[in-house]
Parts: C-alpha cells; structure tokens; sequence
C-alpha cells in the first residue's frame, strides 16, 4: 500500500497528529538517531580527506610522489572499496545493523589511524634517519622511486582497511533510516545524514591542514581517526530497533510503520522469519540495476571532487591547502554543497509527495532530474576560472550539491521498493558500483594529469592547453554524467513497483 493511500484513510485529528507525529506525547528518538548517522557520516568522510588534504603540500615531498602516484592511491581505495561493498551489505543484514555498524567503524578508524605508521615504515625499510633525510634524496634518483614505491604500498594498504570499514557505513544507515522512517520521509532523513559527508569535506580544510602543520601529517591522521571510537559508545547506548527500543514510545512506532501493509504484529513475524534475498536474486532484478546505474555513472564524480578539489585550487591556482585562500575556496565549496544539498534535496520530494500528492517514487525521480541539471555547471569551471578561483569554487560547490541532493533521493529508492531486510543487501551492491567508477576516474584523472602537464601546450582540449585541459575534459564528464544515469534509471524503472520476495 502507497503512502498517499494511508493518508487518505486518516480521518481523525487523533489520529493524523499520531501518524504525524507532531502529538506531543509523540516521542521522536528517530530523528536523535539520524543525527547519530550524520555525525558517523561526518567522521566517515573527515577521516578520507586527510589524505587529500595533505599528500600534495606535506606527504608528496617526503615520498616523491607524483599525480599519478596519488591517482593510484586513490584509485585503490576505490577498486577495494568497492568489491568489500558487495559484501558488507550482506553482511550487514546478516549480522544486525547494531553490531554491523559497531564493526564498521571500528575497523575504518583504527585504519585511519595506521595511515600515521607510512612515514615510520619508510623510513626504517630505506635506512634512513628521518623525515628530513627523505626529502634530501635527489628526485628521479633510484632511492627516491624505491621511497616512492615502499610509501605507495604501504598508504595502499592502509586506505584498503579503511575501506573495508567505511563500505559498512551506507548500508547500515540507509538500513536505519529503511527501519526508523516512513517514505515520505526518508528522503529528508538521508539528506540530513547525507549532509554528514559534505560537513565532513566542509570542516576538513579549517582543521587537517592545520593539524598537519602544527603536529605532522601524521597526527592528523590519528587525531581525526580517534574519533570513530568515541562514535562507538553512543551507537551502543542509543540504537534497537524501532519496537524493542526503551526511547520509542506506541505513537511513534505507529507513525514509523505507517506504509505497512499487515498490522504491526504480523509485520514483526515476518521480518524475524525472513532470511533476505541473496546476491543473485537481487541482480536479476530490474530495481537493483536501476539503483547500479544511479551510483556507477556519479559516484564517481563525488569522489573526484572529494579526492582533487585541494590539488586543483593548488596546481592552478597557487594556493595551498595550509593557505587561508585555498582553506577559504575548499570551506565555501562545501557550504554550499551542505545548504543546497540539505534544503533541496530534502524539501523538494517532501514537497511533491505531500503536498503535490505524488507517489514516492515518482516524486523521488522527478526531483533527481532537477538534481541532475546542476551538475551541468561545471562545462563552466575552468572557463570561469580564468576570471577568479572563486567561479570554480561555487561551480564545483553547485555540482556538488547536486550530487549529495541526487545521492540522498538515490538511496530512498531503494526503501520504496525493497523490503527492509534485503536494503543493506541492494545499497552494498550499488556502493561496489558506485566504487567501481570512482576507481575508473581516480587512476584516469592521475594519468591524465600527469600526461597533460608533460605535454604542455602540445595537449589541447576546448581551448585548454596542457592540465588546464585535463582538468576540462573530467569536468565535461561531470557536466554529462547524472543525465545519463537518469535516462537509464527512467529506461529500467519507469514508474513504481514494489518488489515482492
């Protein structure tokens, strides 16, 4: 049964203000956990960027690394990520989102943290006394790759434990919001967790370079990944499920479970008898490729702007990440990406299905084709740019925000078709997905980069010569990318079917 059918079956004010949820006897712990998820998002993504922030201005010298040896960093962190993603999904409806998420962080901030062994690790396979002495090898001298080569591996190897944990941090929430919030209102709630990652990408450049100046690289490192173990100790306090958690009074739970189609009682049977939906299953579904489309053609995107932002605004602009410009440019590049992405892409579907009355679904995919257009900007950045670094800044910040607006409605999906013990499953197939592209445009953008610059005014892209053309053509891409997977969510799931198990 749709939600626009159970609002209309309301007739009294008891009754509607109980599945609003604006009676005051009405608890309202949901929306205590949504901001539990947020701040984990914001941990999740504070604890990816201190690599971003750091390897051009402070890690690249000690360990000669050129783009190409960051792309292939990255690129790695991605290629893992996404095949644990398949996984954990399961993984997480298997075990139980309470101890899943408990796994999750702790694994990814104790990999956080490891990243801060690199330099030591280094230092001691090459026989050299200390961080100085790195920097003094020539460049291009053997000893100088060999450096290169022993850090690359070794920052691999830290970036895949943290991806192993991070892969559980999507699908246990969006499993949460699936568990704690009725359609109407799920695109809301994933906005707001959502808008953790953008937070986290916003608080970064005000803290991490700083900390890596002040104490080292390495202490940012273990400074913001300490805090994923504070995290732990409210998860663990705070979170049951809706019908067996103290804080959830009757009315909320009835609001909760306002889209159900059997009564409450039965609904707690059948989802104790369900086993979920096998890997399989789920790829021989229309819905599930729908979903794998939404994430492979723009999560790549996002990344690209989380992971190359700082080092574009250094490479053509000047300005370091330490700099309070190029802090500036980073911090208002996710100020907007936080406020668009939160009021739009929250209120606009909120505001088709109730007040337009339109199917979730249906009001979801119209909003995404709004989402889809602001990425267009960015075919404007690098023209712009010419002008001031603060055309790119609000472009790629406007992209941005169309991204987290689109993400947020993505994941909601899922929680319109699927039943709740199957949507760990679906988010961690369509995250691989999604990792998967990023790997494609982090190893490419690294390759392309480093090619452009080598050929200089020899490489011409639109006008662009040289990296100014590299940075051009991924820019084009990002411009492209969200219509398209639209067209294909559109061509695979036309409009509203529930998946029945």
């Amino acid at each position: 049964m749709m939600t626009s059918a159970n609002h209309n079956s309301v007739s009294s004010p008891q009754s509607y203000s109980k599945l609003t949820g604006e009676s005051g006897s009405a608890s309202n712990w949901r929306w205590w956990l949504c901001g539990l998820l947020f701040v984990a998002t914001t941990v999740n993504y504070l604890d990816r960027q201190v690599l971003s922030l750091t390897w051009k201005d402070f890690i690249a010298p000690e360990f000669h690394w050129t783009n190409s040896t960051y792309g292939s960093i990255t690129a790695a962190f991605s290629l893992f990520y996404a095949f644990v993603s398949l996984f954990s999904g399961k993984f997480i409806d298997w075990i139980g989102t309470k101890k899943g998420y408990l796994i999750a962080i702790f694994v990814w901030s104790v990999g956080a943290c490891m990243h801060a062994t690199c330099g030591w690790l280094t230092m001691n396979f090459h026989h050299l006394a200390d961080a100085e002495a790195l920097r003094m090898v020539e460049a291009g001298s053997a000893l100088a790759l060999g450096i290169s080569t022993t850090s690359m591996w070794l920052f691999m190897v830290c970036r895949m434990v943290l991806a192993l944990g991070e892969s559980g941090n999507f699908p246990a929430a969006i499993k949460v919001v699936a568990e704690y919030f009725p359609k109407k209102d799920r695109a809301l709630a994933t906005s707001i967790f959502n808008a953790g990652a953008s937070v986290g990408a916003l608080v970064a450049p005000l803290t991490i370079p700083f900390l890596a100046k002040a104490y080292g690289w390495e202490m940012a490192f273990i400074i913001i990944g300490g805090m994923g173990f504070l995290w732990m100790a409210f998860w663990w306090y705070m979170y049951d499920k809706p019908e067996q958690s103290k804080h959830v009074n009757s009315e909320e739970l009835e609001y909760i479970n306002q889209d159900e189609d059997a009564p409450l009682s039965s609904q707690k049977n059948n989802n104790a008898k369900s086993l979920g939906i096998g890997l399989f299953e789920c790829l021989a579904m229309r819905p599930t490729w729908s979903f794998i489309a939404g994430k492979f053609f723009t999560d790549g995107v996002w990344w690209f702007l989380l992971f190359w932002a700082p080092a574009y605004f250094s490479d053509q602009y000047g300005y370091r990440s330490d700099s309070a410009m190029g802090a500036t440019l980073i911090f208002i590049v996710y100020l907007i990406v936080t406020v668009v992405s939160i009021g739009a892409g929250g209120y606009i579907p909120k505001y088709l299905i109730e007040r337009r009355g339109m199917e979730p679904y249906a009001g979801r995919l119209r909003s995404m084709l709004f989402f889809a257009i602001l990425p267009v900007f960015a075919l404007f950045a690098q023209p712009l740019g010419g002008y001031s670094a603060w055309w790119p800044a609000i472009i790629i910040g406007l992209a941005g925000a169309g991204h987290q607006s689109w993400s947020a409605n993505l994941y909601s999906t899922i929680g319109d078709m699927f039943p709740k013990n199957a949507i760990a499953t679906i988010t961690g197939i369509g995250t691989m997905a999604g990792g998967i592209a990023s790997f494609i445009i982090n190893q490419g953008a690294g390759m392309l980069f480093d090619y452009s610059e080598a050929q200089g005014s020899a490489f011409h892209f639109l006008g662009f010569g040289g990296k100014e053309a590299g940075y051009m053509i991924i820019f084009c891409y990002c411009a492209v990318a969200y219509l398209i997977a639209w067209a294909c969510m559109k061509t695979l799931v036309p409009s509203y079917k529930k998946v029945e198990i």
